[in-house]
């Protein structure tokens, strides 16, 4: 029986294995962590990670060829191909602070799986790692090989959180990169066969190592890329009365373009986008490409810059202070169907409304209380590191409260803010919401998912990115 022991059991490494588990019976999976916590929870009946569809295949598998451990050098040192799914964050120190990716957990993953092998092995990069990153791994592990053979393989991921499940049954594509020598061809070959348990051939893309690399960097990018261009054409519809959704959907029309990621939203957030784009720009830097640096730098400041424009609108529409005012967060997920809030816009949203001095009160179907006190109080790229390294005890944020009910959350509150597109947000009773709020009461839709029509009927003051503004709004100009 094959064996696959995967280093790392978040986001990538959970949903990744149960799948494999599911479409591949004859193979034994592993997903082995260091964190204790994690591990337990995989192995509860309360998953780590909400991922719709998960919790019916974890259940279908685990004990059976799925497992979940702790034990890590057991499980490597059994394995055939190890997956490392170790996180990589941005260095906050040091050469390349704030732009370059820390390779700390990669390193310490490859030493300790030269130091506890004694079988051929195939290790598989599953992280978002920087160009290159193959290459440092394989000396690690050649250097420390004790006569045992290793071959590196790059297998990024193409996941979309909440839907993750689905794009893992019915990939766009499998890539596979691996060294171009008659050992290389056949560890992707045997990587091949496992994905082709389930996926057409066609559709299992080989390259070299560094095509594979930088192809996950590039598509993040290209991704992000089209969100800032669709944002950064809102600011225009808002300031010339066009409609931003017009705009996108005949633009989107366009075969050439097509009418993915042109929703206009306070921003996008996620693990990957702003993560790899900085790196991109580092590794553009280093290779003495200062233009395309510049480039793509700027997909992540119109980011930001949607950010702050939206923080802007709200405080300036409620005559230019929001002190002591309560106003309702709903939603503080990056986006729909994820409990995941890393690097959310609505941390930057949260944290500019209670620089004026703001009382916010937060509602999200899928995040805790504890996870957003913690993500209000953190250092920016903190909250990469594993939780155990993460700070231990975040301050709790005054200002804030967070409850379990949308009605609560905006219950005498000046304003409502929608941060995340929850399918619920659309069917609230925006009359009793109406009702129980201080007057005048406003609605800043940052995700564009609810009726604005509907909503100035009843009696609402309502902003909606990229969409002609009220009346009331364009007397009350924006201060940027």
């Amino acid at each position: 029986m094959v064996k696959i022991c995967c280093i790392g059991a978040g986001y990538v490494g959970g949903p990744t294995m149960a799948v494999i588990a599911l479409k591949c019976p004859d193979i034994e999976v592993a997903v082995v962590d260091i964190s204790v916590p994690r591990i337990n929870a995989w192995n509860s009946d309360q998953l780590p990670i909400y991922e719709p569809g998960l919790e019916d295949i974890v259940k279908q598998c685990r004990g059976k060829n799925l497992f979940f451990s702790t034990d890590v050098e057991k499980h490597v040192r059994e394995a055939d191909i190890v997956f490392v799914s170790v996180n990589t964050p941005t260095k906050t120190t040091g050469l390349g602070a704030g732009k370059a990716a820390d390779l700390t957990y990669w390193e310490s993953a490859a030493r300790m799986i030269a130091d506890v092998s004694v079988s051929d092995k195939i290790v598989v990069e599953k992280s978002t790692v920087p160009v290159k990153t193959a290459e440092a791994i394989e000396k690690i592990l050649m250097h420390n090989s004790k006569g045992i053979k290793f071959q590196i393989l790059s297998n990024p991921e193409f996941l979309a959180e909440g839907t993750a499940i689905a794009d893992l049954f019915n990939p766009d594509r499998v890539l596979i990169g691996g060294r171009e020598t008659p050992e290389g061809f056949k560890a992707v070959q045997t990587l091949k066969e496992v994905y082709a348990n389930w996926v057409p051939e066609d559709q299992i893309i080989t390259t070299n190592l560094w095509s594979a690399e930088l192809s996950k960097l590039a598509a993040n990018a290209f991704l992000a890329q089209r969100i800032s261009s669709v944002n950064a054409m809102s600011a225009l519809c808002e300031s010339t009365g066009a409609d931003v959704t017009q705009v996108s959907y005949a633009v989107g029309t366009d075969s050439r373009i097509g009418s993915k990621f042109l929703n206009a939203s306070v921003g996008f957030g996620g693990s990957c986008f702003q993560k790899d784009i900085l790196n991109l720009v580092y590794i553009c830097q280093c290779n003495g490409l200062p233009e395309v640096a510049e480039y793509w730098k700027q997909v992540i400041k119109i980011n930001d810059y949607q950010k702050n424009r939206f923080v802007n609108r709200v405080v300036s529409s409620m005559f230019n202070t929001v002190s002591n005012k309560k106003v309702a967060i709903l939603g503080f997920a990056f986006k729909k169907d994820t409990g995941d809030t890393r690097e959310t816009p609505a941390i930057d949203v949260c944290k500019g409304l209670l620089g004026d001095k703001a009382q916010i009160s937060i509602y999200d179907p899928q995040v805790t209380e504890e996870q957003i006190q913690r993500d209000l109080s953190m250092k920016k790229f903190d909250w990469d590191h594993p939780l155990h390294l993460q700070p231990m005890s975040p301050t709790t944020v005054k200002q804030v409260s967070v409850t379990w009910d949308a009605y609560e959350a905006t219950k005498d509150a000046h304003a409502v803010c929608v941060l995340t597109e929850w399918d619920e947000f659309k069917a609230l009773d925006y009359q009793k919401i109406y009702d129980n709020m201080q007057k005048p009461a406003f609605i800043f839709d940052g995700r564009n998912v609810l009726n604005v029509d509907k909503l100035r009927e009843i009696g609402f003051i309502v902003y909606s990115i990229g969409k002609p503004l009220d009346a009331w709004l364009k007397d009350m100009p924006a201060f940027v």
